[in-house]
């Protein structure tokens, strides 16, 4: 049974990935920050699951800011994979916690890397770490390759620039078995209410039941490479299994606004996007990243790795999820109202 390592394990991508290494047998262990309320959700399932039975999931408590804590459980577990999937990633509060950000995004690679050799694990571990987009920026070509230049745009972006260097320079230095995984921008129902795309598929729910009224954004314009996060958790473990450690671009190549995101959203449940989206200034970030396109031929070619979701199905598959939540909330409301 191979053992894996996940940060992040409660976040949309450790989640789903958990729920695949578990599907293909692994011991799957996560690491979780201590909270007075429990922040366990998405994985919470995976208890339940009766496909499941039997497997194992371990969740462990400790911190990216602590490398005792990393050192220890890697003595302890001693597992053959590792994903990194941890961070403050959401990029506009990144201009408002920078150097938290810097800190758990880009100084916690350091801490997983170092706690790797200091448990002489380098000739056995596999290690994954979560590179994103925004590495590119302000871009210098369109669509974006494993050998565009960086130009970040965010404190974000900068702490990600960093932790990929450092896996790289990792990978050279020691020869560990390190890749970074470029993923461009990948959704789900699991997405955190806070990003745009789940901000606007559970307004335009919401707004379709009588729960709420408005929506308010930042930059319509702005465009994204928007894939599906199962099928990008299924190219992190893809690029494990290689026999040479490299780096990928993930990403549809594709590209949409969140203007049109919202027209797909609210047409999904017969709504007028303008009639209840209204802009707002303080969505905006001080420096934008106007546009996104990945090209994920690499990992085409080297993975057999590419998406199938669809940009319409993806937000069909997001709007009904939470279509379905926003009902279940209406009805309880009203059950509440007629008892009294």
């Amino acid at each position: 049974m191979s053992r894996a390592l996940i940060t992040g394990i409660t976040g949309q991508d450790g989640s789903y990935l958990a729920e695949l290494l578990l599907k293909k047998g692994y011991e799957v262990h996560g690491v979780i920050r201590r909270s007075s309320t429990f922040n366990t959700s998405r994985i919470d399932h995976l208890y339940r699951d009766p496909h499941l039975l039997g497997t194992k999931l371990f969740l462990h408590y400790g911190d990216l800011a602590d490398s005792v804590q990393m050192i220890k459980l890697l003595y302890d577990l001693e597992p053959e994979e590792i994903y990194n999937l941890g961070a403050q990633s959401h990029v506009r509060v990144s201009f408002d916690i920078p150097e938290y950000t810097g800190d758990v995004t880009g100084l916690s690679t350091v801490r997983i890397l170092e706690a790797v050799r200091e448990a002489g694990l380098e000739r056995r571990v596999r290690y994954y770490q979560a590179s994103s987009s925004e590495m590119f920026g302000a871009v210098a070509e369109i669509p974006q390759t494993e050998t565009t230049p960086f130009h970040p745009r965010s404190p974000y972006g900068c702490a990600k620039v960093f932790a990929y260097w450092l896996t790289v320079n990792y990978r050279e230095s020691y020869n560990l078995h390190a890749n970074n995984g470029i993923l461009f921008n990948h959704e789900s129902p699991r997405r955190g209410e806070t990003f745009v795309t789940r901000k606007v598929t559970q307004a335009a729910s919401r707004i379709k039941v009588g729960l709420q009224d408005k929506l308010y954004l930042g930059n319509l314009d702005a465009q994204r490479d928007w894939g599906y996060a199962p099928e990008f958790v299924e190219a992190m473990w893809t690029m494990l299994q290689q026999d040479n450690p490299d780096d990928y671009v993930i990403a549809t190549n594709e590209t949409h606004s969140v203007k049109e995101f919202c027209i797909e959203a609210f047409s999904r449940v017969d709504l007028d996007w303008e009639k209840y989206v209204e802009y707002d200034k303080r969505y905006e970030r001080p420096a934008e990243v106007n546009l996104l396109k990945g090209n994920p031929a690499k990992a085409k070619k080297q993975l057999n790795w590419e998406p199938k979701v669809t940009f319409k199905d993806l937000v069909r598959i997001m709007v009904d999820a939470d279509l379905e939540v926003a009902k279940n909330e209406k009805t309880f409301q009203e059950a509440v109202t007629n008892k009294k």
